[in-house]
Protein backbone atom coordinates (compact mmCIF):
# COMPACT_ATOMS: atom_id res chain seq x y z
CA UNK A 1 0.00 0.00 0.00
CA UNK A 2 1.09 3.59 -0.48
CA UNK A 3 2.75 5.12 2.60
CA UNK A 4 0.36 8.08 2.58
CA UNK A 5 -2.62 5.71 2.67
CA UNK A 6 -1.06 3.72 5.52
CA UNK A 7 -0.39 6.82 7.63
CA UNK A 8 -3.90 8.16 7.02
CA UNK A 9 -5.60 4.85 7.87
CA UNK A 10 -3.58 4.59 11.08
CA UNK A 11 -4.68 8.11 12.08
CA UNK A 12 -8.29 7.24 11.26
CA UNK A 13 -8.26 4.05 13.34
CA UNK A 14 -6.58 5.82 16.27
CA UNK A 15 -9.36 8.42 16.13
CA UNK A 16 -12.04 5.75 15.98
CA UNK A 17 -10.75 4.11 19.17
CA UNK A 18 -10.49 7.57 20.81
CA UNK A 19 -6.77 7.22 21.38
CA UNK A 20 -4.56 10.16 22.37
CA UNK A 21 -5.13 13.10 20.05
CA UNK A 22 -1.35 13.53 19.85
CA UNK A 23 -0.91 10.06 18.37
CA UNK A 24 -3.45 10.53 15.60
CA UNK A 25 -2.18 14.04 14.90
CA UNK A 26 1.37 12.74 14.50
CA UNK A 27 0.29 10.34 11.75
CA UNK A 28 -1.82 12.96 9.99
CA UNK A 29 1.11 15.38 10.14
CA UNK A 30 3.40 12.75 8.63
CA UNK A 31 0.87 12.05 5.87
CA UNK A 32 0.81 15.75 5.04
CA UNK A 33 4.62 15.84 5.08
CA UNK A 34 4.92 13.20 2.35
CA UNK A 35 1.92 14.24 0.26
CA UNK A 36 3.04 14.78 -3.32
CA UNK A 37 6.50 13.23 -2.89
CA UNK A 38 7.74 11.06 -5.75
CA UNK A 39 8.74 7.43 -5.35
CA UNK A 40 12.38 8.49 -5.55
CA UNK A 41 11.94 11.07 -2.80
CA UNK A 42 10.15 8.58 -0.56
CA UNK A 43 12.99 6.08 -0.96
CA UNK A 44 15.65 8.61 0.01
CA UNK A 45 15.67 7.49 3.64
CA UNK A 46 18.22 10.03 4.86
CA UNK A 47 16.30 12.98 3.42
CA UNK A 48 13.03 11.54 4.68
CA UNK A 49 14.35 11.28 8.23
CA UNK A 50 15.22 14.97 8.11
CA UNK A 51 11.80 16.04 6.81
CA UNK A 52 9.74 17.98 9.34
CA UNK A 53 6.80 15.95 10.63
CA UNK A 54 8.45 12.54 10.26
CA UNK A 55 9.28 10.75 13.52
CA UNK A 56 10.57 7.29 14.33
CA UNK A 57 7.16 5.58 14.31
CA UNK A 58 5.92 7.25 11.14
CA UNK A 59 9.25 6.62 9.38
CA UNK A 60 8.96 2.92 10.20
CA UNK A 61 5.45 2.81 8.77
CA UNK A 62 6.63 4.47 5.56
CA UNK A 63 9.49 2.00 5.16
CA UNK A 64 7.24 -1.03 5.66
CA UNK A 65 4.74 0.30 3.13
CA UNK A 66 7.51 0.98 0.61
CA UNK A 67 8.65 -2.64 1.06
CA UNK A 68 5.21 -3.78 -0.07
CA UNK A 69 4.00 -4.81 3.38
CA UNK A 70 1.02 -3.71 5.43
CA UNK A 71 2.76 -1.94 8.35
CA UNK A 72 2.66 -3.93 11.57
CA UNK A 73 1.16 -1.05 13.52
CA UNK A 74 -1.70 -0.87 11.03
CA UNK A 75 -2.24 -4.64 11.27
CA UNK A 76 -2.53 -4.33 15.06
CA UNK A 77 -4.98 -1.44 14.81
CA UNK A 78 -7.15 -3.31 12.31
CA UNK A 79 -7.24 -6.33 14.63
CA UNK A 80 -8.18 -4.14 17.60
CA UNK A 81 -10.95 -2.52 15.61
CA UNK A 82 -12.27 -5.91 14.58
CA UNK A 83 -14.61 -6.55 11.69
CA UNK A 84 -16.58 -3.40 10.99
CA UNK A 85 -19.78 -3.43 12.96
CA UNK A 86 -22.80 -3.64 10.74
CA UNK A 87 -26.56 -3.80 10.95
CA UNK A 88 -29.44 -3.46 8.53
CA UNK A 89 -30.18 -0.07 10.06
CA UNK A 90 -26.61 1.20 9.62
CA UNK A 91 -26.99 0.75 5.88
CA UNK A 92 -30.03 3.04 5.91
CA UNK A 93 -28.28 6.00 7.53
CA UNK A 94 -27.72 8.80 5.03
CA UNK A 95 -25.88 11.29 7.19
CA UNK A 96 -24.90 12.67 10.57
CA UNK A 97 -26.15 15.78 12.38
CA UNK A 98 -23.47 16.18 15.08
CA UNK A 99 -19.77 16.72 14.35
CA UNK A 100 -16.94 19.04 15.35
CA UNK A 101 -13.90 20.60 13.70
CA UNK A 102 -10.81 22.41 14.95
CA UNK A 103 -12.84 25.60 14.99
CA UNK A 104 -13.92 24.42 18.45
CA UNK A 105 -12.62 21.24 20.13
CA UNK A 106 -12.31 18.96 17.12
CA UNK A 107 -8.91 17.66 16.04
CA UNK A 108 -8.88 18.50 12.33
CA UNK A 109 -9.98 20.97 9.71
CA UNK A 110 -13.47 21.11 8.24
CA UNK A 111 -12.04 19.89 4.93
CA UNK A 112 -10.81 16.63 6.46
CA UNK A 113 -14.17 16.03 8.16
CA UNK A 114 -15.89 16.50 4.81
CA UNK A 115 -13.46 14.13 3.05
CA UNK A 116 -14.09 11.45 5.68
CA UNK A 117 -17.86 11.85 5.46
CA UNK A 118 -17.71 11.48 1.68
CA UNK A 119 -15.53 8.37 2.04
CA UNK A 120 -18.17 6.80 4.30
CA UNK A 121 -20.83 7.45 1.68
CA UNK A 122 -22.67 10.14 3.62
CA UNK A 123 -25.09 12.29 1.67
CA UNK A 124 -24.84 15.03 4.29
CA UNK A 125 -23.00 16.04 7.43
CA UNK A 126 -23.87 18.82 9.84
CA UNK A 127 -20.94 20.77 11.26
CA UNK A 128 -21.99 21.57 14.83
CA UNK A 129 -19.13 23.23 16.67
CA UNK A 130 -19.73 24.48 20.20
CA UNK A 131 -21.29 27.77 21.29
CA UNK A 132 -19.54 30.65 23.13
CA UNK A 133 -20.16 29.71 26.75
CA UNK A 134 -18.23 26.46 26.39
CA UNK A 135 -14.84 28.17 26.59
CA UNK A 136 -13.01 24.97 27.42
CA UNK A 137 -14.09 23.73 23.97
CA UNK A 138 -13.21 27.03 22.24
CA UNK A 139 -16.88 27.71 21.55
CA UNK A 140 -17.70 29.96 18.61
CA UNK A 141 -18.65 33.57 19.26
CA UNK A 142 -21.33 35.01 16.97
CA UNK A 143 -18.59 36.63 14.89
CA UNK A 144 -16.63 33.39 14.48
CA UNK A 145 -19.80 31.47 13.63
CA UNK A 146 -20.62 33.99 10.90
CA UNK A 147 -17.11 33.53 9.49
CA UNK A 148 -17.56 29.75 9.56
CA UNK A 149 -20.84 29.99 7.68
CA UNK A 150 -19.03 31.53 4.70
CA UNK A 151 -16.64 28.58 4.59
CA UNK A 152 -19.34 25.94 5.01
CA UNK A 153 -21.29 27.40 2.09
CA UNK A 154 -18.48 26.45 -0.30
CA UNK A 155 -17.91 22.84 0.76
CA UNK A 156 -20.85 21.01 -0.79
CA UNK A 157 -21.15 19.40 -4.20
CA UNK A 158 -20.93 16.13 -6.13
CA UNK A 159 -23.76 14.47 -4.24
CA UNK A 160 -22.66 15.63 -0.79
CA UNK A 161 -23.95 18.50 1.36
CA UNK A 162 -22.22 20.06 4.34
CA UNK A 163 -24.95 21.51 6.52
CA UNK A 164 -24.32 24.54 8.69
CA UNK A 165 -25.01 24.01 12.34
CA UNK A 166 -24.12 24.34 15.98
CA UNK A 167 -24.15 22.36 19.19
CA UNK A 168 -25.67 25.10 21.28
CA UNK A 169 -25.28 24.94 25.03
CA UNK A 170 -28.50 24.73 27.05
CA UNK A 171 -28.14 27.32 29.80
CA UNK A 172 -29.23 26.66 33.35
CA UNK A 173 -32.58 28.37 32.80
CA UNK A 174 -33.22 26.52 29.51
CA UNK A 175 -32.13 29.38 27.30
CA UNK A 176 -29.86 28.81 24.30
CA UNK A 177 -26.28 30.08 24.15
CA UNK A 178 -26.34 31.89 20.80
CA UNK A 179 -28.04 34.83 19.12
CA UNK A 180 -31.58 33.88 17.99
CA UNK A 181 -30.97 35.46 14.58
CA UNK A 182 -27.95 33.24 14.01
CA UNK A 183 -29.78 30.09 15.12
CA UNK A 184 -32.44 30.95 12.58
CA UNK A 185 -29.85 31.00 9.77
CA UNK A 186 -28.45 27.53 10.49
CA UNK A 187 -29.46 24.30 8.81
CA UNK A 188 -29.22 22.21 11.99
CA UNK A 189 -29.29 23.10 15.68
CA UNK A 190 -28.30 20.45 18.23
CA UNK A 191 -28.89 21.59 21.82
CA UNK A 192 -27.07 19.94 24.72
CA UNK A 193 -26.46 20.58 28.40
CA UNK A 194 -22.77 20.65 29.33
CA UNK A 195 -22.79 22.19 32.81
CA UNK A 196 -24.65 21.81 36.10
CA UNK A 197 -25.51 18.23 35.14
CA UNK A 198 -26.27 17.33 38.77
CA UNK A 199 -29.18 19.78 39.06
CA UNK A 200 -32.18 18.51 40.97
CA UNK A 201 -34.83 16.64 39.01
CA UNK A 202 -37.37 19.46 38.82
CA UNK A 203 -35.04 22.25 37.64
CA UNK A 204 -33.28 19.94 35.16
CA UNK A 205 -36.60 18.83 33.70
CA UNK A 206 -37.78 22.44 33.33
CA UNK A 207 -34.42 23.36 31.79
CA UNK A 208 -34.65 20.73 29.05
CA UNK A 209 -38.38 21.22 28.42
CA UNK A 210 -37.86 24.95 27.92
CA UNK A 211 -35.04 24.31 25.44
CA UNK A 212 -36.95 21.81 23.32
CA UNK A 213 -40.03 24.06 23.40
CA UNK A 214 -38.09 27.10 22.11
CA UNK A 215 -38.96 26.50 18.46
CA UNK A 216 -35.25 26.87 17.63
CA UNK A 217 -33.72 23.40 17.95
CA UNK A 218 -33.81 20.23 15.88
CA UNK A 219 -32.02 17.68 18.06
CA UNK A 220 -31.69 17.23 21.82
CA UNK A 221 -28.09 16.05 22.24
CA UNK A 222 -26.78 13.43 24.72
CA UNK A 223 -29.79 13.97 26.94
CA UNK A 224 -28.51 12.61 30.27
CA UNK A 225 -24.86 13.70 29.93
CA UNK A 226 -23.64 10.39 31.33
CA UNK A 227 -20.22 8.80 30.73
CA UNK A 228 -19.89 5.04 31.10
CA UNK A 229 -16.24 4.43 30.10
CA UNK A 230 -13.16 6.05 28.66
CA UNK A 231 -10.31 8.40 29.52
CA UNK A 232 -12.58 11.01 31.11
CA UNK A 233 -13.83 8.50 33.65
CA UNK A 234 -17.48 7.84 34.39
CA UNK A 235 -20.31 10.21 35.21
CA UNK A 236 -23.85 9.32 36.32
CA UNK A 237 -26.81 10.42 34.22
CA UNK A 238 -28.61 13.63 35.05
CA UNK A 239 -31.79 13.21 37.06
CA UNK A 240 -34.83 14.27 35.06
CA UNK A 241 -38.46 13.46 34.34
CA UNK A 242 -37.85 11.65 31.06
CA UNK A 243 -41.56 11.33 30.27
CA UNK A 244 -42.01 15.11 30.50
CA UNK A 245 -38.88 15.85 28.47
CA UNK A 246 -39.71 13.37 25.71
CA UNK A 247 -43.34 14.49 25.60
CA UNK A 248 -42.02 18.00 24.91
CA UNK A 249 -39.71 16.64 22.21
CA UNK A 250 -42.60 14.82 20.53
CA UNK A 251 -44.89 17.85 20.74
CA UNK A 252 -42.26 20.13 19.19
CA UNK A 253 -40.89 17.76 16.56
CA UNK A 254 -37.46 17.68 18.20
CA UNK A 255 -35.42 14.52 17.63
CA UNK A 256 -33.84 12.69 20.56
CA UNK A 257 -30.20 12.01 19.80
CA UNK A 258 -28.87 8.47 20.04
CA UNK A 259 -25.27 9.45 20.65
CA UNK A 260 -22.95 6.88 19.08
CA UNK A 261 -19.87 7.50 21.20
CA UNK A 262 -19.20 4.30 23.19
CA UNK A 263 -18.24 6.32 26.27
CA UNK A 264 -21.67 7.98 26.28
CA UNK A 265 -24.25 5.36 25.15
CA UNK A 266 -26.74 8.14 25.71
CA UNK A 267 -29.66 7.94 26.23
CA UNK A 268 -29.63 4.67 28.18
CA UNK A 269 -31.66 1.83 26.68
CA UNK A 270 -34.51 2.30 29.13
CA UNK A 271 -34.88 5.96 28.10
CA UNK A 272 -34.87 5.08 24.41
CA UNK A 273 -37.92 2.95 25.25
CA UNK A 274 -39.59 5.93 26.98
CA UNK A 275 -38.90 8.16 23.98
CA UNK A 276 -40.30 5.52 21.63
CA UNK A 277 -43.49 5.30 23.67
CA UNK A 278 -43.76 9.11 23.64
CA UNK A 279 -43.71 9.14 19.84
CA UNK A 280 -40.35 10.90 19.47
CA UNK A 281 -38.19 11.20 16.41
CA UNK A 282 -34.55 10.15 16.76
CA UNK A 283 -31.22 11.19 15.28
CA UNK A 284 -28.32 8.71 15.27
CA UNK A 285 -25.21 10.89 15.44
CA UNK A 286 -21.49 10.28 15.83
CA UNK A 287 -20.58 13.39 17.88
CA UNK A 288 -17.30 13.04 15.99
CA UNK A 289 -14.35 15.21 16.99
CA UNK A 290 -12.05 13.71 14.34
CA UNK A 291 -12.51 12.11 10.90
CA UNK A 292 -12.08 8.56 12.17
CA UNK A 293 -14.87 9.03 14.68
CA UNK A 294 -17.53 9.57 12.02
CA UNK A 295 -17.68 5.77 11.68
CA UNK A 296 -18.86 5.50 15.29
CA UNK A 297 -22.35 5.61 13.77
CA UNK A 298 -21.95 1.81 13.68
CA UNK A 299 -22.45 1.70 17.45
CA UNK A 300 -25.46 4.01 17.47
CA UNK A 301 -27.16 2.03 14.73
CA UNK A 302 -26.65 -1.21 16.65
CA UNK A 303 -28.20 0.28 19.78
CA UNK A 304 -31.17 1.71 17.91
CA UNK A 305 -31.77 -1.57 16.11
CA UNK A 306 -31.68 -3.53 19.37
CA UNK A 307 -34.13 -1.06 20.89
CA UNK A 308 -36.56 -1.53 18.00
CA UNK A 309 -36.49 2.07 16.75
CA UNK A 310 -38.25 2.17 13.34
CA UNK A 311 -36.03 3.49 10.56
CA UNK A 312 -38.61 6.04 9.43
CA UNK A 313 -38.54 7.70 12.87
CA UNK A 314 -34.78 8.24 12.56
CA UNK A 315 -34.23 11.56 10.78
CA UNK A 316 -30.72 10.59 9.66
CA UNK A 317 -32.26 7.91 7.41
CA UNK A 318 -34.21 10.61 5.58
CA UNK A 319 -33.13 12.06 2.23
CA UNK A 320 -31.82 15.61 2.36
CA UNK A 321 -34.97 17.24 0.99
CA UNK A 322 -37.15 15.68 3.67
CA UNK A 323 -34.59 16.53 6.36
CA UNK A 324 -34.55 20.18 5.27
CA UNK A 325 -38.35 20.36 5.33
CA UNK A 326 -38.31 19.12 8.92
CA UNK A 327 -35.56 21.45 10.15
CA UNK A 328 -37.32 24.40 8.46
CA UNK A 329 -40.24 23.94 10.87
CA UNK A 330 -37.91 24.97 13.72
CA UNK A 331 -36.86 28.28 12.19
Amino acid sequence: MHPHDALTEIATLLERERSSRYKSKAFRTAADAIAGLSEEQLRDAAALRRRKGIGDSTFAVIQEALAGDVPGYLVDLRERAGVQRSSALRAELRGDLHSHSDWSDGLTSIDLMVDAARALGHEYLALTDHSPRLRVANGLSPERLRDQLEIVAGLSGQGFTLLSGIEVDILEDGGLDQEPELLGRLDVVVASAHSKLRMERGPMTRRLVRAVSSGRIDVLGHVTGRLVEGSRGTRPPSTLDSEAVFAACAANGVAVEINSRPERQDPPDELIAVALEAGCLFSIDSDAHAPGQLSLLDYGAERAERAGVPADRIVTTWPLARLREWTATHR
